[in-house]
């Protein structure tokens, strides 16, 4: 292939993994019960606001989205034959979409069930042994960005555990990076005993909950 036409190609292959990164779930899911996900809570697109905001059914929904289009953008990059370091690059451009969406002006949500969505479909052994100990921590803290962020830790641990090629180590380091950044103000929160745990809900404004009935 010639360079320009790889150049161009690659171009291509992330801009599509970074639209399917960009479909902002929450948004969606939220709006179907009247909501504007972004007022309330933390303002947060993710599903752990949609959570507690509209209760289990709706973040849960949009959990899996968000682990699927990560996941969906590197089976799709694999089935036309992409591997190695641009496979890298599809996984890091579907959770830069999904944390900096062009359909909600450049902001979104934390990556982090797109992160080890593409993770798990990147690297199936490692998403296996990262997400439990995540959801462990989850368990025990009751804080969602703890075993977010541990569940990073864990993934770049392991992917340099067992060995695997510079570009998966390199990529998962970068998807960790992107949680810890993201979660830059839950590290003060935590740090200061102000952090929300998991399954505490949080008020509608009243226009939203009177839409929301």
């Amino acid at each position: 292939m010639q360079p320009m036409v790889f150049a161009w190609s690659t171009i291509l292959v992330l801009c599509i993994a970074y639209l399917f990164g960009s479909v902002p779930a929450g948004v969606l899911v939220a709006r179907a019960y009247g909501v504007d996900i972004r007022r309330v809570g933390s303002g947060n697109i993710g599903a752990t606001n949609v959570l507690r905001a509209l209760g289990w059914g709706p973040g849960v929904v949009v959990a899996l989205f968000d682990v699927l289009k990560g996941g969906i953008a590197v089976v799709i990059a694999r089935a036309v034959g992409i591997e190695g370091p641009l496979l890298g690059g599809v996984a890091v451009a579907a959770v830069v979409g999904h944390n900096y969406s062009v359909f909600l002006r450049f902001s979104g949500g934390k990556g982090v069930a797109t992160s080890f969505g593409t993770l798990l479909f990147l690297d199936p052994a490692l998403g296996l042994y990262t997400i439990p100990i995540g959801l462990v921590v989850m368990a025990l803290t009751r804080y969602v960005s703890a075993g977010s962020m541990t569940g990073g830790v864990t993934a770049l641990v392991l992917s340099l555990a067992l060995g695997r090629p510079v570009w998966e180590v390199f990529t998962v380091g970068l998807l960790a990076a992107l949680i810890f950044w993201t979660h830059r103000e839950n590290l003060k929160r935590l740090q200061a005993g102000t952090e929300r745990r998991l399954g505490e809900r949080v008020a509608l404004p009243s226009e939203e909950r009177g839409r929301a009935r």
